[in-house]
């Protein structure tokens, strides 16, 4: 005797899976629709609405690593110089004593 039929019914397959080139890292991509229910990909801009400020307190910058714009402010101060390096300020400190 099969007593498996509603437990096969709960299998079926799912219309939801990992947003496509991970842009919010969730599993709301619509596989029918092919939209993010989180970020709207595959739109341009991401999807955000003012009647949930929470949510966007969540998502906004700050929220993650900012890789790029943690740095930026120190390299702006200096003027985006590269590839050389500063001059020792005890270097400095010891000729202007000794002179």
């Amino acid at each position: 005797e099969n007593d498996e039929g509603t437990y096969r019914l709960r299998l079926g397959g799912t219309t939801r899976r990992m947003c496509g080139a991970s842009r919010c890292g969730r599993r709301a991509f619509h596989c029918q629709k092919l939209t993010c229910a989180a970020c709207g990909y595959p739109s341009a801009k991401k999807r955000k609405y003012g009647w949930s400020e929470k949510a966007i307190r969540r998502k906004t910058t700050g929220t993650g690593r900012m890789r790029y714009l943690k740095t930026l402010s120190r390299r702006v101060k200096n003027g985006f110089r590269e590839g050389t390096v500063a001059k020792s300020k005890k270097r400095a400190a010891a000729t202007a004593a000794s002179s």
